[in-house]
C-alpha cells in the first residue's frame, strides 16, 4: 500500500511559520527562496516550490514585503513587533510584558522558543482568529535574565540533568558528563546555562559549584543566595584591601569637620544589631529650641570610587538579612568596626542637624561632615521602657548587660523630649496622607545549630517610631535641599497605587466587612489607614496587611522625582543607612559634592545606578522571604503531630491556603484532602462550595490543620484538613 501524500495545507502552514520567524529575526534584511531553503535545510524541488508559494502568500497578506523581485523582508518598524520581558506562570506558559502595550499578552508554550522567565525578548503580537485576546510569539531572546540556576542533579551513565524547585522554570538542564565536575547524584548544585541548540528539548549547562546535600541547613541557605545571584563571602582581594584601610581618627581630619563630640549623643538599635549606622544628638539651645542631630556613619570617607572595594559594594548594592545571618554589603572591618557608631568611640559621621521648636517645626537645617562620640547604646526595648515608664530604671530582663541599671538623667530627658517631637511629626505625616504600615514581622528563636526552636513577632512600638521619624526627617530634608536646587540626585520614589489592584483588594477585604473609599488620593490614604487600624490584632490582620502592601506600587530609586506616596512626601531619599545600602553612599557623595559647589552630575549615569540598586534590593527581598519560608517549613517539620488553628488566607481551584495564627506559617490544603464534602471552586464567591451541603470555605474562615508534608527544598508546607473552628 502506497503512502498517502502529505497534505499540502499542513506543509504550507509549517513553512509559512518558519519563513516568518526567519524574516522576523532578521528584520529589514531581504532573503530569497534559496537562502530560506538553505536555513531550513531543504534541498528538494517540491519544498523549494512550496517556499516560493508561501513567500507570495505572506506578501499578499501584507505580513512581509517583496523589497525587490524575488527578495522578501519583514520591516522592523512594524507596530506588531515589540521588545519586553517574559513573565512565566507555573503552567509552562507565560506573558509578554511591554510598556508600550496596555495589557500583558499571553504566550503559549509553543511560542516561547526557549525564552525563560525574566528574559528580555523581541516578540510578535498577533490577534487569534478564535479569540479576541491577542497572543505573542518570541522571535528573539535579546538578553537572558539569568544564566545560573540552582537545582538537584540526577546523574545517569553518560550525562546528568539538573531540576530546579522554581515553578517558573519549565525545563531541566542537560549536563554533559565532562561538565558535571565533582557533583554526586542528588547534590544541590549551581549550574550555568551555556547553550540551547534549536532542536534540543533542554538547554545545555555545566556545574559550577556543588552546594551540598538537599535539606542540610547551610546547603539550603547557600542555595537561596545562589538562586538570586547573591554572594555569601567576599573575594580575598576585597577583604585584603579593606583590612589595609587606615581607620584611625586623626586630628587633621577632625579639623575639617564640625566637632560634635561634646554634644549628648547616643544610639537606639535592635538588641542583636552589630552595625550601628545612625546616632542621635540632643541639646537645648539658649533660645529654648532643640537642636537634634541625625548622625550617619561616614562610609564614603573610607569607600572611595574607583577601588575594588567600591566596585564590590556597588555590585552587591545592599546587605541581605536572612533569618540566621547577614550577608553584608561591606566587609566586617567597616560594617562592624570602623563605620559602626559604637559607644565610647570617636567616629566620623555625615550629619543632618535640625533646630526644632515645641511644635516640631524645622526652623533651621545644616548638612555636613562631623565627628561624634556616642555616650551610650540602647536597645529598642530599653528606650521603650523609658518612654512607657518615664523613669530611668532599666530592669535586668530587657537590659543589654543582663543587669538592672539607671539610665543617665540627661539621656532620659532627651529621649522623652524627642519622643514628644516624634509623635507630632508622625501625626502631621498621617494628616498629610501617609499610610501606616506596621506589619507584624515573623522572627525565630534559633539554637546554636541555627535551627528554629520558637517563633515570635516583632512589633513596632514608640521607640521604633521615634528613630523612624528622625530618620525620615533627615531623608526628606536632604532630598528637599538638593531637589530645590534642580540638581541630579538619588530619590526614593513611590507612585500612587494602581486602581485595578485596589479593586482586587476591595473584593477580598469585603469578605471581612471592610471597604476602601476610592474617590480621591486623600480618601484612599485615609481609608487604607482606617483599614489597617481596624484589622490590628484580628485573625485576618496578616492577610489584610500583606494584600494591602501588594496593592501598593513598589518603591524604587530614581533620579526622576515624583515624590513618595506612602510617606506623603514631595521629596524623599535614602541617606541614613550607608553601611547596608549603596544608594545612601551615593547620596552622601552627591550631597558633599554639591555642598562643595559642584555642578549637577550626569542624570543618565545615575539613573542606571538607581536601576541596578532597585534590582538588587528586589533580589535581596526575595532571598529574605525565602529564608523565612525555609525556617517556617523547618520549624513545622518538628510539629507534625500537632493540631494548629489557622485562617484561610487564599482560595484556588486546587485548594485553600491556611495561615497558622500562632506562628504565621502558611501551607496548602489540597481540595481532595477535604473529606467532609465534595468541594468545587466558585470564582465569583472566591470560595470553595460543598456540592452536597452547600457549605462554604472562604477567606478568613478558621480551620484546624495538621502538617502533612514539609518540603525544605521547595520551601512548601502541605496540610491535612482536620475540621472547621465552629
Amino acid at each position: 500500500m502506497s503512502k498517502k501524500p502529505k497534505k499540502f495545507g499542513k506543509n504550507e502552514k509549517t513553512f509559512s511559520e518558519k519563513i516568518f520567524k526567519i524574516l522576523s529575526k532578521n528584520a529589514n534584511k531581504p532573503f530569497n527562496y534559496k537562502q530560506i531553503a538553505a536555513i531550513l535545510e531543504l534541498d528538494d524541488t517540491k519544498s523549494r516550490n512550496e517556499i516560493i508559494k508561501d513567500l507570495k502568500v505572506l506578501a499578499a497578506q501584507k505580513l512581509i514585503i517583496e523589497s525587490e523581485p524575488g527578495k522578501y523582508l519583514v520591516k522592523a518598524t512594524s507596530q506588531k513587533y515589540y521588545e519586553g520581558t517574559i513573565d512565566m506562570t507555573s503552567r509552562k506558559a507565560g506573558y509578554f510584558v511591554c510598556d508600550e502595550l496596555e495589557h500583558d499578552v499571553f504566550v503559549p508554550f509553543v511560542n516561547l522558543n526557549h525564552a525563560l522567565d525574566g528574559d528580555k525578548v523581541k516578540a510578535y503580537v498577533y490577534d487569534r482568529r478564535s479569540s479576541r485576546k491577542p497572543e505573542a510569539e518570541v522571535l528573539e531572546i535579546l538578553e537572558r535574565h539569568k544564566e545560573e540556576f540552582v537545582g538537584v542533579v540526577d546523574i545517569q551513565k553518560n550525562f546528568g540533568f539538573v531540576t530546579t524547585a522554581n515553578a517558573k522554570m519549565y525545563t531541566d538542564i542537560f549536563i554533559p558528563k565532562n561538565k558535571l565536575g565533582d557533583a554526586e547524584h542528588g547534590d544541590v548544585v549551581l549550574v550555568k546555562l551555556e547553550d540551547w541548540p534549536a532542536k534540543a528539548d533542554s538547554p545545555f549547562g555545566s556545574v559550577i559549584k556543588v552546594l551540598g546535600k538537599p535539606g542540610e541547613h547551610n546547603t539550603e541557605i547557600h542555595a537561596i543566595l545562589a538562586e538570586y545571584g547573591l554572594p555569601y563571602d567576599f573575594p580575598i582581594e576585597v577583604d585584603a584591601f579593606a583590612n589595609k584601610l587606615d581607620t584611625s581618627i586623626t586630628e587633621e581630619e577632625i579639623a575639617k569637620r564640625r566637632d560634635m563630640r561634646k554634644v549628648l549623643t547616643f544610639t537606639i538599635d535592635p538588641k542583636d544589631a552589630k552595625d550601628f549606622d545612625d546616632a542621635l544628638s540632643f541639646q537645648v539651645l539658649d533660645n529654648g529650641n532643640y537642636e537634634i542631630g541625625v548622625h550617619i556613619a561616614d562610609v564614603s570617607h573610607y569607600l572611595k570610587e574607583g577601588t575594588i572595594l567600591d566596585d564590590e559594594a556597588y555590585r552587591r548594592a545592599t546587605s541581605v538579612y536572612l533569618v540566621d545571618r547577614v550577608v553584608p554589603m561591606l566587609p566586617e572591618v567597616l560594617s562592624n568596626f570602623a563605620c559602626s557608631l559604637r559607644p565610647n568611640e570617636e567616629k566620623y559621621t555625615f550629619s543632618a542637624i535640625f533646630q526644632l521648636n515645641n511644635k516640631a517645626e524645622v526652623l533651621d537645617s545644616w548638612f555636613g561632615r562631623t565627628v561624634i562620640y556616642s555616650e551610650q547604646r540602647f536597645a529598642y526595648e530599653e528606650a521603650q521602657q523609658i518612654i512607657e515608664t518615664r523613669s530611668d530604671v532599666i530592669p535586668a530582663e530587657i537590659s543589654l548587660t543582663g543587669k538592672e541599671y539607671k539610665a543617665p538623667k540627661e539621656i532620659v530627658e532627651a529621649t522623652l523630649k524627642m519622643q514628644d517631637l516624634a509623635k507630632i511629626l508622625r501625626k502631621k505625616r498621617m494628616a498629610d496622607g501617609a499610610i501606616s504600615f506596621d506589619k507584624v514581622e515573623v522572627k525565630f528563636n534559633l539554637n546554636e545549630a541555627s535551627e528554629p526552636v520558637g517563633v515570635f513577632f516583632k512589633i513596632s512600638k514608640d521607640a521604633n517610631h521615634l528613630i523612624e521619624e528622625f530618620m525620615l526627617l533627615a531623608n526628606r530634608k536632604v532630598a528637599e535641599f538638593i531637589g530645590k536646587q534642580k540638581k541630579t540626585f538619588i530619590y526614593r520614589i513611590h507612585d500612587e497605587p494602581n486602581e485595578d489592584k485596589l479593586i482586587n483588594l476591595q473584593t477580598v477585604i469585603s469578605k471581612f466587612g471592610y471597604s476602601i473609599n476610592m474617590k480621591s488620593k486623600q480618601d484612599i490614604s485615609k481609608s487604607l489607614n482606617n483599614l489597617l487600624n481596624e484589622v490590628n490584632g484580628k485573625k485576618e490582620q496578616n492577610l489584610v496587611d500583606t494584600l494591602t502592601i501588594r496593592s501598593m506600587s513598589k518603591a524604587k530609586y530614581s533620579t526622576e522625582n515624583i515624590g513618595h506616596y506612602g510617606l506623603a512626601f514631595d521629596f524623599y531619599s535614602h541617606f541614613t543607612s550607608p553601611i547596608r545600602r549603596y544608594p545612601d553612599v551615593m547620596a552622601h557623595r552627591l550631597l558633599q559634592f554639591y555642598l562643595d559647589g559642584g555642578k549637577s552630575v550626569s542624570q543618565e549615569e545615575y539613573e542606571e545606578k538607581c536601576a541596578h540598586s532597585s534590582d538588587m534590593e528586589g533580589l535581596a527581598a526575595q532571598a529574605e522571604r525565602d529564608s523565612v519560608k525555609y525556617m517556617q517549613v523547618k520549624y513545622m517539620q518538628d510539629h507534625k503531630d500537632q493540631e494548629f488553628l489557622g485562617v484561610i488566607s487564599g482560595v484556588t481551584e486546587w485548594g485553600i491556603y491556611v495561615e497558622i495564627i500562632e506562628n504565621k506559617c502558611e501551607g496548602m490544603v489540597r481540595i481532595r484532602e477535604i473529606k467532609e464534602d465534595y468541594y468545587t471552586f466558585d470564582e465569583k464567591q472566591y470560595a470553595l462550595v460543598g456540592q452536597a451541603t452547600n457549605s462554604i470555605l472562604q477567606l478568613g474562615d478558621e480551620v484546624y490543620v495538621k502538617v502533612k508534608n514539609a518540603d525544605l527544598v521547595k520551601k512548601q508546607l502541605d496540610f491535612h484538613f482536620i475540621r472547621r473552628n465552629e
